[in-house]
Formats: C-alpha cells, sequence, structure tokens
C-alpha cells in the first residue's frame, strides 16, 4: 500500500488549500432536508455553547490527482458538499462584505496547470451528471434560491434525484441562514466559529489504496465509539468473569443507537441531565460533550450515579432510558403506542432539534394521561420557541433545570400530587414564558412566509390550522394524526410561478402599489393547503378561475376561502364561521394580508398553554 498521509483541516483551510474532485464513479449527492438540518442545528448549538474548542466532523478519505492540491473524494463527499453549500450561500448573505471576497475565493478560485496555463475551478467540483452546472446556477443565480431551477430550465438541465437533491439542501441552508442570522454582527460570529472551530481529519492516498481504506472502514469501523469510553470506565468496576456478561448488556446501548443513527455523545448529555441534577462553575446546569468524562470523575456524581458498587444497575438504568428516547424520537408515548402529540412534536421539530427530549426523559414515569399532558403543552411551548427563534442556549439552561423539577414530579407516588405539581409547572414554566414572548410571536407570524423557517415546519404550521378548522366544523375535540394534512400539497394562491398576464394584473392593481409580487406569493396570508388532483387542476390561473377548484377541498380552511356553509343556528359550523371570512374575485395584496392577519387570530387559539383541570 502507498504511503498515507492525514492532515487535520478547518473549512477554511481546506477550501482555502484544496480542490475537492467528486469522481463520477461515487455515489450522488443523496442527503435529505432531515440530514442538512441536523448538520445546522448541530453547528448553530455549538456557536449558542459559546465554547472554542474545536468541533470535530470526522474523517475525509481522498486521493491525489495529477494536479496539485487536486483531490478526487473517496469518503466524506455528503458533509463536503454540503458545507461547501453553506459557503455558496453565506457569500451571497455577506454581499457587500469584506467576508464575501474571502469566501469567494473558498468556492472557485484559479490556479495553474501543468502546461502553465491559468485555470479556474470549482473548490468542490462534482463529476457526475450536470451536478457541476446545477452548482454553477447557484452561482450564476446569485445565490437566490427561486431563480436557479428557472436558470436550469433555460439551460435545458432536468433536476432530479442528486441534482434536486443539491437544490433543496442549498434552499435549505440559504432560508436557515437568513432567518436565524438576520444581523451581519450575529453572521459573522457564525462564520467566525465554522471556518476556524469546525474540522476533521484528511487522510491521502493513492486511488487504490484509498478504495481499501474506505472497503476497510465500513468491514471493521473505526476507533473507539464515543460510548466506549464509558464502557472501558464500567470495566475497571467489574470481575473479570463478568466482561462478558457487560459486554452483551452495552451491546443493548449501543445497537439502538446505532441503528437509529442517533449520536452517542449528544444521547449521553441527555441522560444525565434527566436523571442527575446537574452542579458545575458555570451554574447552568449543563453538561457538554466535552465534559462528559469529567462528570463521571466527580465524587458527588460517583455517588449519584453510584456506577462503582453496582455497575450493572447503572447499565440497565441507560439500556431503558435508550429504549425511552428511541420510542420517543419514533412518536411513541411513555406506553410504547404511537401518540398524536409526540408525532406533532417531531413534524415541528423535525430531525435537528432534539432539546426537549431531556424534559420528557426526566418525567417519562408520569402516569400516561399525565405525560400526554405534558406533551400537548409541550408542543405549544416548543412552537412559541421555534418562531420567535429563541437561543437555544437559553433554552438548554431552562431544560436542564426543569427536568430536575419534573424529575421530582415523576417519582411521587401519590396521583392527586403528581397532577397538582405538574399543573403547577406548566403554569409557571410554559405559561408565563409563551405569555412573555406573545408579542414575539404575533410580530414573528405578521412576517412570516414560506421560507422563513424549514419547509417541513411551514406545513406543520398549514397542517394544524387545516386540522383545527376541520376539527371545529366536525364538532370534534379529540386530536387526531397530522398525517393527512402533513402529505397534502402547498397551493400559493397567488401562483408561485405566474403568467405574464396575471404578473401584469398584479402589478397594476391599485391595491398593490409599491408591493413586490415575489414577496406576496410566499406570504403565509397566500398558502394552503390541497389535494394534489385539485392542485394539478388549478393550476397558475387567476384566483377568480381557481375558486371553483378551491370548493371542491374537502378541507374547510381551503373551500372556505369563496364560501362558507351556513348550518343552523349557533352550529359548530356556525361558530368556526365566525373566525373565517370568504373572498371575492380578487386576490390582492389587502386579500393577503387579510387572511395573514386572520390565521394569526386563529393561532392563539391553536397553541395555548391549559390548566389541567380543563
Amino acid at each position: 500500500m502507498s504511503k498515507i498521509t492525514n492532515h487535520k483541516y478547518s473549512i477554511e483551510e481546506a477550501f482555502r488549500d484544496c480542490f475537492y474532485i467528486v469522481p463520477d464513479y461515487q455515489r450522488e449527492y443523496v442527503w435529505s432536508d432531515k440530514e442538512v438540518n441536523k448538520l445546522l442545528e448541530d453547528l448553530n448549538n455549538e456557536l449558542e455553547i459559546g465554547s472554542n474548542s474545536e468541533y470535530f466532523i470526522g474523517t475525509i478519505l481522498v486521493s491525489p490527482t495529477q494536479d496539485k492540491k487536486q483531490f478526487d473524494v473517496i469518503d466524506g463527499q455528503q458533509r463536503l458538499t454540503t458545507f461547501f453549500l453553506i459557503l455558496c450561500a453565506l457569500k451571497s448573505l455577506f454581499k457587500g462584505e469584506p467576508q464575501e471576497g474571502i469566501i469567494n475565493n473558498l468556492i472557485s478560485t484559479s490556479y495553474t496547470n501543468r502546461d502553465g496555463d491559468i485555470e479556474k475551478s470549482l473548490k468542490l467540483n462534482p463529476k457526475y451528471e450536470n451536478a457541476e452546472e446545477v452548482i454553477k446556477a447557484i452561482l450564476k443565480s446569485d445565490n437566490q434560491p427561486e431563480n436557479i431551477k428557472s436558470l436550469l430550465n433555460a439551460a435545458g438541465v432536468s433536476q432530479f434525484g442528486a441534482l434536486e437533491n443539491i437544490i433543496n439542501a442549498y434552499t435549505t441552508i440559504y432560508q436557515y441562514l437568513k432567518s436565524n442570522y438576520q444581523k451581519t454582527a450575529t453572521l459573522k460570529k457564525y462564520w467566525g466559529n465554522l471556518s476556524n472551530n469546525i474540522v476533521f481529519i484528511q487522510i491521502s492516498t493513492d486511488v487504490s489504496s484509498a478504495l481499501k481504506i474506505f472497503e476497510t472502514i465500513n468491514e471493521r469501523g473505526v476507533g473507539l465509539n464515543p460510548m466506549d469510553l464509558l464502557k472501558n470506565l464500567l470495566f475497571t468496576n467489574v470481575k473479570v468473569e463478568e466482561f462478558n456478561k457487560l459486554k452483551n448488556e452495552w451491546k443493548k446501548i449501543t445497537n439502538p443507537l446505532e441503528t437509529n443513527k442517533e449520536k452517542p455523545l449528544r444521547f449521553l448529555r441527555y441522560f444525565l441531565m434527566a436523571n442527575y441534577k446537574i452542579t458545575n462553575h458555570r451554574s447552568d446546569g449543563i453538561v457538554r460533550e466535552d465534559e462528559i468524562y469529567d462528570w463521571f470523575s466527580k465524587k458527588e456524581n460517583i455517588a449519584a450515579s453510584n456506577y462503582k458498587q453496582e455497575p450493572f444497575v447503572f447499565v440497565r438504568k441507560i439500556i431503558k432510558t435508550v429504549e425511552n428516547f428511541i420510542e420517543l424520537t419514533e412518536g411513541k408515548g411513555n406506553d410504547g403506542t404511537d401518540n398524536v402529540y409526540m408525532n406533532n412534536i417531531r413534524k415541528l421539530t423535525g430531525g435537528g432539534f432534539s432539546l426537549h427530549y431531556v424534559l420528557l426523559l426526566a418525567a417519562y414515569n408520569l402516569p400516561k394521561d399525565l405525560f400526554d399532558y405534558l406533551l400537548k403543552q409541550l408542543e405549544t411551548f416548543l412552537f412559541y420557541f421555534i418562531i420567535t427563534r429563541t437561543s437555544t442556549k437559553i433554552l438548554e439552561r431552562n431544560f436542564s433545570a426543569w427536568a430536575d423539577e419534573l424529575r421530582t414530579i415523576s417519582l411521587l407516588t401519590n396521583y392527586d400530587a403528581q397532577k397538582e405539581q405538574l399543573n403547577t409547572f406548566v403554569l409557571k414554566r410554559f405559561k408565563e414564558s409563551t405569555t412573555q414572548k406573545q408579542p414575539e410571536l404575533t410580530d414573528a407570524l405578521k412576517r412570516y412566509d414560506f421560507y422563513s423557517l424549514q419547509q417541513y415546519r411551514t406545513r406543520y404550521i398549514l397542517a394544524k390550522f387545516t386540522q383545527f378548522v376541520n376539527m371545529a366544523y366536525k364538532g370534534l375535540t379529540k386530536p387526531y394524526s397530522l398525517n393527512d394534512y402533513t402529505n397534502l400539497e402547498i397551493e400559493h394562491i397567488l401562483p408561485d410561478k405566474p403568467k405574464d398576464e396575471l404578473l401584469s394584473a398584479f402589478n397594476m392593481h391599485t391595491n398593490n402599489v409599491d408591493k413586490d409580487y415575489h414577496q406576496y406569493k410566499m406570504k403565509l396570508g397566500n398558502l394552503t393547503l390541497l389535494e394534489k388532483p385539485i392542485n394539478i387542476v388549478a393550476g397558475r390561473d387567476f384566483f377568480k378561475q381557481k375558486k371553483e377548484q378551491y370548493k371542491m377541498s374537502k378541507y374547510y380552511l381551503t373551500s372556505s376561502l369563496t364560501e362558507l356553509s351556513n348550518v343552523g343556528k349557533n352550529t359548530s359550523i356556525t361558530r368556526i364561521n365566525a373566525r373565517l371570512r370568504t373572498f371575492g374575485d380578487e386576490w390582492t395584496a389587502k386579500e393577503i394580508d387579510e387572511r395573514q392577519q386572520m390565521l394569526i387570530s386563529l393561532a392563539s387559539e391553536i397553541w395555548t398553554i391549559q390548566p389541567l383541570n380543563d
């Protein structure tokens, strides 16, 4: 095997010093919104923690080409491509700032080839079919997501599979950064952390050796799993003849986490904060990933966990917590069955945000009805947190302290005492917090549009509005799954891609003076959910022509756009009608703003903290 070299790179160093080629024989870009969001949330959490320590993202396996500083990527292209797309988004967001030029040189730069000619090349160049054209379209579009597809369509480039994944990933990244780092100062801090503290190890050798290494890594795994460090600590406290027993028990921890692609260190943090009172020099109740081992070394924690005296009891406690954790991530309640509220929380938080598991693990032993009540109120609390973009750092500190309170309540043996104290907890922690944030929430919803948050969150919000109206229409009070709603099409009432005639009519209308069509087509008030067959027929026409199609929807929030059903007096139908309104033949900025305000009013009824006795 040829010589193998390795080098530690920060993100800025890597894209400054290297050109990365993704060969056409490699797997194409396959990351979905879930993986991209998870990476973005992890990076955001690292930034909000405020630590200056390095954040290791793994190894990248490459093979040098004949050209200086050019490498074929053998393993790690999903991560590299995603970070490259982050650079593309940052370049646009830093437009006019000094950072734009630096980042631009990390995206593409000139170099001298072996013939002495000057060439310009992308710093990451995917060679599978049309991928390079997609990257160039992203850059040519001035990094605006809505322009990318039109450029590719004009060039005759189809967008499917990996190409669509790249476009979707870039759009997710751009909107995430634009929404969460609106001020230049916060964006600069994000870039400073990304460029300096995010690091990886680059292993380089010839392509045949690199492929062999890749094969070996996949066959055998590499290094110690972080959980193994804790396992080794426990091994020192068991007899030699019990090693196999401990090893087999430990697999009940690691295997489920690996199968469900959960990060062991993150789980360990949640386990500790959910099960023990955390004290540290910061007095924030938080255990960071690099502090986990130190936690186990302190006398008071050795005593609290008792892992030295009873290592197998401690291991079984972790096993049980893993089981509970996995069931929660699968949308189940503490009885092991599918849970409406837990599934709603999953749809709201997605794959990246997971701090709420600290609270849920601490409260897991509550009776089912009390646990369900907590889940319902937690959904509302998280909605306020996510829409108002409250700092994750603040939330983490609160959740660690609140976990101590919930753990105490769950340990009570008297049901009435549990019920009373849980009610007090919800009113004090959730009700007071959301009441204080009500003005922030209203302001955020006034400004909310299709790109304010990730698409799955916008879909969740529209689904909740639609379900609430349908339930009120039918007089239903018992909640049911959101699945039927989140699978619907998101319809832009003012079309996303308007015909020239429609765009001209909008611009000439007196209600639309100084109003930007492309801004209003994305506003929350312009969005509704619609069955796919109806959406196809409705097409890109004027509102007046689409009204007949909307009437056919079985979802009353959509059908009521054009007509209200009037059945009896003081019925469930007339009561919900009082909170809705119909619209005439015109659909202008005025109507969109009015409907957005109507939805804001509905939101105050949908997402509300309720006392347990109600």
